[in-house]
């Protein structure tokens, strides 16, 4: 049977991330982590929206402020209840250095700033992967009893799994992206200006010596910072009710310039952030 937390108010960022920081320091006489996941979920009943809150995340992410909540600001709502389920030292894989690798956000119809707001996480579908192992985080908000906002969150923990080590695909010829509908520039201030807002500290996108701990040569951008941003291209455009999908590529590198995409198709847009000289994705999205 599920384990339900039920919440009075949301977990605090600052406690989450030392917890999840502590969580990678192995401790005597606490068994290792499972390889299976926890049945647990949280919920988290009554949520109002700080308007001040909101103006900062709006500010972070060039979207605008207005009497409805962007598409992707739930996601930074019920992260903190995400995060409560990566932190858990029963949990599979330590949630420091985790990457985002997809996400899904169904939307049923347009969300009052002054609606409270139902929210309920829990993660399933552990899997493996050539680099590493997936889980989806399942994240649902209601106004009573209808369901208004749905996402799926796919992390990626980077280690070596039964996939690793196969035969690599074939790499795919790189060329320069074709002329873009506007260029990016993202720099530290930036991407520090969306972890503030959105709570997501990160060290693989605040700090270099934390990314380089990770892999990762210097700091990057936060998938869901350019995931966000790229609305802004389509801003006024985005439907009551909408589904987006979204890939991530490969990350965006601070500071760097890159070439965005916002092409009109049948039902929606075709979204894409292109590295300028090579070619390959940082992020590709339909919006229908």
């Amino acid at each position: 049977m599920t384990q339900v937390i039920s919440l009075t108010e949301a977990p605090k960022n600052g406690p989450l991330y030392l917890k999840a920081a502590l969580g990678a320091v192995p401790l005597p006489l606490v068994s290792g982590r499972k390889s299976t996941l926890p049945d647990r979920a949280i919920q988290l009943d009554g949520l109002k929206v700080d308007p001040d809150h909101l103006a900062a995340y709006c500010r972070a992410t060039g979207l605008r402020f207005s009497d409805s909540l962007p598409l992707t600001y739930p996601f930074v709502l019920t992260m903190p209840l995400v995060m409560q389920l990566l932190v858990q030292r029963d949990f599979p894989f330590i949630a420091v250095g985790a990457v985002h690798a997809e996400n899904l956000i169904e939307r049923t119809r347009d969300i009052s700033v002054s609606e409270p707001l139902d929210s309920r996480a829990h993660i399933e579908n552990l899997r493996e992967h050539p680099k590493g192992l997936l889980v989806d985080a399942i994240t649902e908000i209601s106004v009573g009893r209808e369901l208004v906002w749905r996402q799926v969150t796919t992390f990626l923990h980077q280690q070596r799994t039964s996939l690793s080590g196969g035969p690599k695909p074939e790499p795919k010829p790189e060329a320069a992206a074709p002329p873009p509908l506007r260029t990016w520039r993202v720099d530290q201030k930036t991407i520090t200006q969306y972890a503030a807002a959105s709570g997501d500290h990160n060290p693989i996108h605040t700090s270099a010596l934390g990314a380089k701990a990770f892999g990762f040569p210097k700091a990057i951008a936060h998938g869901m910072w350019s995931c966000a941003h790229i609305l802004g291209t389509i801003e006024g455009r985005v439907p009551g009710k909408a589904t987006y999908a979204v890939k991530f590529g490969k990350p965006i590198l601070l500071p760097s310039t890159v070439n965005v995409y916002a092409d009109q198709v049948a039902g929606g847009w075709d979204l894409a952030v292109l590295n300028p000289k090579k070619g390959y994705p940082h992020l590709t999205a339909t919006l229908r």
